[in-house]
């Protein structure tokens, strides 16, 4: 044996299974003629080679510098080791069981990648338009696994048995599918069919729903592909007639990735118009889907950044701005302020001859940004190609593919699940029998331009469960999240796992989805919380989920778990001040909070409230939220201002359609009764887009304040020069508190009424709104300035739903960088209430290291 001969031992954690890690390891081990094994355990992999000295340092630089594209190291440790005699060849070991502890970090669901979109192109290919194509470096993961570690037994691929061909890529190491565990092709895998309407009676060809970690395998019910959709057209005949029916105008229920999309033809106002009647959806922004960049090019202007979003491997939603005429009520579509569906005349010229019909105006009425994503399955890439043959020339292949439910449920994961509730919105159904274990939304993104940096304003498919990386190890924790966009977010050691999107906790059906989850994180982690925390407000259903648990329950008010969340996306230690902008949220001292400057120390675990903004009423209490013209009216009456201005000026916008309970509104202001008062930055933007006519009543969350955003003049409110923005911007000015206490307070009753003047006057929207927007910016920093002197705490962490407002977020962390501070923000997770799960684990996960 040469004396030169060492054997070393390598131990890699962090995403590296099923990302084609190992057959990566056999290939640099022979690169460097190597012997050894390598294998997949609940700790990683570990690896052994044995070789010349030379050779085993050879290997050792590869392997941290030559990984496979969707591989991800945490830790790498090595250490010598006895050498083996007589070992020959390099081997892959099978796979040791998953328990717990174990530090392997789950992959996120990947886009098709080139290669193999090559294969589904080739005519010669076996996969020739095959829908389930996928390799090692690309396809389904988190969405189709039960258990860790990552093997084909383990996800719901377990009940496809590999024809020989396929089991031969499978097994080959010198192959890109080597253990690529959706493996599969037209003979062994999941097929699709089409349904023209839900059937009647039970759906027996429908394939087989499987409740997360379930498990199928080989027992009894889990059919053969073959058995599924009998009768019907499948494989690529099933999705030329999906392409056929969409192109005719009819609206269909899509199983894909991580659940079901509602798809129809984008250009068409009648079918974009139904599909909005049907979804109970007036409004809200709808995404699309295209084939490619060159066609999104033709719809929206697309940055460099945004092109590496939305071409990237997680492949998201992206908001867009879109081309001149295609989008935020243009060409004749009306935007009605007080929220009513859109009312167009079907035989009304709706785009300009000159501007080719690419998109309706409907996908987007109420802003100039499309949410635009690229096919990420292969069943996307063969829908698109087939569709867009059969429109005529000139025509961009997009398709509006949002989320498959009804109004506030969950996003449907089955096949008999979506021919239930989806029945009365689709006409026609594409199923697959390959069983999503875990539902999942796509996620929604944006880019930041003063930055360049992308924005979560929905964190999902694609970026779950990629974990959040914590200061220092911890105990393992459960934070149950907010009641509004609800996630999850699990403990481990350092890292912090949040779950995809929930919903809103406001029915039973979404109740049954967050169970699911928090069923499922642990599991799939292997680890036990020592305790779960939970809301302040004791009437949420996360409330009593966390009671009901049987752990030890620790509590966080909201607007300070969204400064914990940003505060730990960034690792920072210690104090620091924060910002928390968004709607509503219960507040520590009973009141009603929105707009809050708050004190976070997270090492002491030492917080306090010590700014906001002035308190504004909500008459009606939550119908306020729903009717923005209440809050608008109340906070006139609450300044004095109880007569509709006539002199000139417009009547209040509101009075043509509610004057018969504005009437009524100012007993419940001078009684008091179902009118509390709240500080929330959210409401203060309904009041001022109500004022202003451009919403009175709301449709979906935020269209108040998405309106007035938009409806700004158009001196740079998104870019461009940062003192222009400014010109003229209404005054905010600092008060103290009238309750007696020492909190700080932004006077943005003045800065209504500054709104309120102008209006008056006549003075055209956009300026009004700019200069609102404008005012509110430099009094919030100006608070955060002043307190930080005192003080003396230069960091300011900046959250919460309002956060999403793109002039704050461009504007804000400029202006508090103007005055000498340091700017934190969310990177890494929504600053919506999506982050909440986050901020409350990282707070528990400290308080529970300091009992020891």
């Amino acid at each position: 044996m040469p004396d030169d001969l060492v054997r070393r031992k390598f131990t890699v954690s962090g995403q590296v299974q099923g990302v084609g890690f190992r057959p990566f390891v056999y290939r640099i081990a022979a690169d460097h003629a190597l012997t050894g094994t390598v294998s997949n355990t609940a700790a990683g992999v570990f690896i052994e080679v044995q070789g010349l000295a030379a050779s085993v340092d050879g290997f050792g630089h590869d392997l941290a510098h030559k990984l496979p594209p969707l591989a991800r190291v945490v830790s790498c440790t090595q250490q010598d080791i006895p050498v083996m005699e007589g070992e020959e060849g390099f081997r892959i070991v099978a796979s040791g069981d998953g328990g717990a502890g174990h530090e392997v970090l789950i992959s996120a669901d990947v886009a098709t990648c080139d290669d193999c979109q090559a294969d589904m192109s080739d005519p010669a290919n076996r996969r020739h338009l095959y829908p389930f194509t996928n390799c090692t470096n690309c396809g389904p993961r988190y969405t189709i696994t039960r258990f860790i570690p990552y093997d084909r037994d383990k996800t719901s691929m377990a009940c496809f048995p590999l024809c020989p061909v396929c089991a031969a890529e499978y097994e080959n190491p010198l192959d890109r599918r080597f253990h690529a565990q959706p493996n599969a092709c037209p003979v062994c895998g999941p097929r699709v069919w089409y349904v023209d309407g839900a059937p009647d009676g039970p759906a027996a060809d429908t394939g087989y729903d499987a409740a997360p970690g379930s498990g199928r395998g080989d027992e009894p019910g889990c059919a053969p592909a073959s058995d599924h959709g009998a009768g019907r057209p499948t494989g690529t005949p099933a999705i030329q007639a999906l392409a056929q029916a969409l192109a005719a105008g009819r609206i269909a229920a899509v199983k894909g990735l991580g659940g079901f999309h509602l798809a129809c033809d984008a250009a068409s106002d009648a079918a974009v118009g139904e599909l909005r009647r049907r979804k109970h959806r007036p409004h809200k922004p709808l995404a699309i889907m295209v084939p490619d960049l060159a066609a999104a090019r033709r719809i929206v202007h697309v940055s460099p950044e945004e092109e590496a979003l939305l071409a990237g491997r997680e492949r998201p939603i992206v908001l867009c701005r879109a081309l001149d005429g295609l989008a935020g009520g243009m060409h004749g579509v009306a935007r009605p302020g007080d929220g009513t569906p859109l009312d167009l005349d079907p035989d009304a010229p709706l785009i300009s001859p000159l501007i080719s019909p690419l998109i309706s105006p409907l996908i987007s009425p109420d802003t100039p940004f499309v949410g635009v994503m690229l096919p990420y399955t292969p069943l996307h890439h063969v829908l698109l190609r087939l569709y867009g043959a059969l429109l005529p020339e000139g025509r961009v292949p997009a398709l509006v593919m949002t989320s498959g439910n009804a109004g506030g449920e969950p996003i449907c994961l089955g096949n008999r699940e979506a021919l239930r509730r989806l029945s009365s919105i689709a006409d026609v159904f594409l199923l697959h029998d390959r069983d999503i274990l875990i539902r999942t939304d796509d996620s929604v993104t944006r880019v930041n331009p003063a930055t360049g940096a992308p924005q979560f304003l929905r964190r999902a498919r694609g970026f779950t469960p990629r974990p959040v990386f914590l200061e220092g190890d911890g105990p393992c924790v459960l934070a149950m999240g907010p009641e509004l966009k609800n996630t999850l977010c699990v403990t481990r050691g350092d890292k912090a796992f949040v779950s995809q999107h929930i919903g809103d906790m406001h029915n039973l059906e979404t109740l049954g989805f967050h169970r699911e989850i928090a069923a499922h994180l642990p599991r799939i982690l292997q680890v036990t919380p020592q305790a779960v925390v939970r809301d302040l407000h004791p009437d949420y259903m996360t409330t009593a989920e966390a009671e009901q648990s049987g752990l030890p329950v620790l509590t966080l008010q909201h607007h300070f778990a969204h400064i914990h969340a940003v505060l730990a996306e960034n690792r920072h230690d210690g104090p620091a001040l924060g910002l928390a902008l968004d709607g509503t949220g219960h507040g520590d001292d009973g009141t009603v909070w929105g707009g809050e400057l708050l004190y976070v120390d997270n090492v002491a675990l030492d917080h306090q409230r010590l700014g906001r903004l002035a308190r504004i009423p909500l008459p009606g209490g939550e119908a306020a939220i729903r009717e923005p013209w209440r809050i608008a009216q109340g906070l006139l009456w609450h300044l004095g201002l109880r007569e509709p201005v006539t002199d000139g000026a417009r009547p209040w916008p509101w009075l043509r359609d509610h004057a018969q309970a504005a009437a009524l509104l100012p007993r419940l202001l001078e009684r008091g009764v179902n009118t509390p008062l709240t500080s929330s930055c959210g409401r203060l933007f309904d009041a001022v887009s109500a004022l202003l006519g451009l919403c009175t009543t709301v449709t979906y969350e935020g269209q108040a304040a998405i309106r007035l955003e938009h409806a700004q003049d158009a001196i740079t409110p998104h870019g461009g020069s940062h003192g222009a923005f400014f010109t003229h911007a209404y005054p905010s000015p600092l008060r103290g508190a009238r309750d007696g206490s020492d909190t700080l307070v932004l006077d943005t009753h003045a800065l209504f009424r500054a709104v309120h003047d102008d209006w008056a006057r006549g003075t055209p929207p956009g300026e009004v709104a700019r200069r609102f927007h404008a005012g509110l910016v430099a009094g919030l920093a100006d608070m955060a300035a002043a307190v930080a002197g005192v003080m003396d705490v230069p960091v300011v962490a900046l959250s919460g739903g309002a956060m999403q407002n793109l002039t704050l977020s461009v504007h804000l962390p400029q202006a508090l960088a103007a005055r000498g501070l340091t700017v934190l923000t969310h990177a890494e997770l929504p600053p919506g209430d999506g982050c909440i799960s986050l901020g409350q684990a990282a707070r528990a996960r400290r308080e529970l290291a300091g009992r020891g």
